[in-house]
């Protein structure tokens, strides 16, 4: 986490002031930095220091941001990983993004001088796994500068400062949760950091919160917390997809002043929505909307300081450059001329938006292929007045037969392809998947309809299924489960 030299900072100023608040109680600024310095030299004494990659996959948030820290005063680059992997699957992606060290557990400390390095704009501070990239590891990494540059700014919008609670309800090692802990503690404010999200414990920690960092679905749930135990919150930061109007003028009817913003993993920030007017490019960023001839949408292709260095190991990605400094991850808008609002239509590449993460098909459809009985696959989404879009498999068998079971009174189909069942299917997606990725819902087809070259027709997938037409005879598609 490129922050490590401020927080020492706030710990030398307001030492006994809460920097973090986890599942085990508080830290303040004076502890946090004093485990984060023992855990440096641990790092130290197993030779990761500058330039190392170190895998963190710590299930205690506390324990995650204790060990970020001791990678940043060591100059090692922290990579985030998620604690709910399988361990076959913790191989399979240090098989594909080597590292120096990898600590699951909480980092141990070791008694010595204080460790720490001069930080650098340059230094490779930050490194995580792109939502959806579990098929084909994809993990980027980005400099101090391109996160810590942007605080100002946030600081700015947002009027976060170091006497605020912030509220960070979210895994750490999704980007957006990420950078929020970054911010806070850059900013000497109190970071809140449950790891998970819980509506269940959410009165509780609103009682304390002046500000939240949430995706667009969970912003209802949130205002609902706030009306029936009320609390302090003036400040939604809301980020990952389109955030329905209705919300923004509920939240403010509460006293809650909503920022949202458009970024991707990638990108960081690319445009904010500070009044509730429309989506305009964030602070020191250029945008432009580059539409195919005879198209009216275009790619969103954005020129700023806040973009990532690029996917470790040579991964491939939606990450693309020009020659002149411009980059995209696929993104779609209406024309765009400088002054304007950036209206965003989705992704260009099939990318599914699902709750704030970003699913690539075929990372998706590249797992469930290897599940006996299934001959093809398509993965799509489809329509969720919440997350947006939900992940969609649609699975192909040469053989198909449907077995009824009355549930309720109401017959509901459960199918069987060829043998293969949805259990079947779930049971590889919750060994292989990340939670964003896994199909929500499940179809079968005796044949998937396809383009004139033989590929999958993906978009007519998605039309019928948007529009619960699910065709007839050998293309019959059948609800499983």
């Amino acid at each position: 986490m490129p922050v490590a030299d401020r927080v020492l900072r706030h710990a030398a100023g307001r030492p006994h002031h809460v920097a973090v608040s986890g599942p085990d109680g508080d830290l303040t600024y004076a502890e946090l930095a004093g485990r984060a310095g023992r855990a440096a030299r641990h790092l130290r004494d197993r030779g990761a220091g500058r330039g190392a990659l170190v895998a963190a996959g710590q299930a205690d948030p506390v324990a995650l941001l204790v060990a970020v820290l001791a990678c940043d005063l060591a100059g090692a680059t922290p990579l985030l990983c998620d604690h709910t992997w399988s361990e076959e699957r913790r191989e399979q992606v240090m098989a594909a993004v080597p590292v120096t060290a990898r600590f699951d557990a909480p980092l141990p400390g070791a008694d010595g001088p204080p460790v720490r390095h001069d930080p650098a704009p340059d230094d490779l501070a930050w490194a995580c796994f792109s939502s959806g990239s579990t098929g084909r590891p994809r993990a980027l990494v980005r400099t101090r500068a391109s996160w810590t540059g942007s605080f100002p700014h946030l600081d700015e919008l947002t009027g976060i400062g170091p006497d605020d609670v912030v509220l960070i309800p979210g895994p750490l090692v999704s980007s957006l949760y990420g950078f929020a802990a970054a911010h806070t503690l850059a900013s000497g404010a109190t970071a809140v950091v449950p790891g998970r999200w819980s509506p269940v414990a959410l009165a509780g920690q609103l009682r304390r919160a002046t500000a939240v960092h949430v995706v667009p679905h969970r912003l209802p749930a949130v205002l609902d917390a706030l009306e029936a135990a009320g609390g302090p919150l003036r400040t939604a930061v809301v980020g990952g997809a389109a955030l329905d109007p209705a919300a923004r003028t509920r939240a403010a009817a509460a006293g809650v002043r909503v920022v949202s913003y458009y970024g991707a993993t990638e990108l960081s920030f690319v445009a904010v929505d500070a009044d509730g007017r429309g989506l305009r490019p964030f602070p020191g960023v250029e945008i432009d909307v580059r539409p195919e001839p005879g198209h009216y949408l275009g790619e969103v292709w954005v020129r700023s300081p806040w973009l990532c260095e690029g996917y470790l190991a040579g991964a491939a990605g939606p990450l693309r450059r020009d020659g002149d400094g411009w980059t995209t991850v696929g993104d779609l808008a209406e024309p765009y001329r400088p002054g304007d609002v950036l209206r965003l239509r989705g992704r260009g590449d099939g990318a599914i938006q699902t709750g704030g993460a970003t699913v690539v098909p075929e990372d998706v459809e590249e797992v469930l292929r290897k599940v006996p009985g299934v001959k093809d696959v398509v993965v799509v989404g489809t329509p969720h007045p919440y997350l947006g879009a939900v992940v969609t498999a649609v699975v192909e068998s040469a053989v198909e037969s449907a077995v009824e079971s009355a549930v309720g009174g109401v017959v509901g189909g459960v199918v069987r392809t060829g043998g293969l069942t949805r259990a079947a299917l779930e049971e590889v997606a919750r060994a292989e998947l990340d939670p964003a990725q896994r199909p929500r819902r499940w179809y079968a087809t005796g044949s998937l309809p396809r383009t004139p070259a033989g590929k999958p027709a993906r978009g007519l997938l998605a039309a019928h299924l948007a529009g619960g037409e699910f065709g007839s005879g050998d293309a019959e598609i059948r609800r499983l489960g």
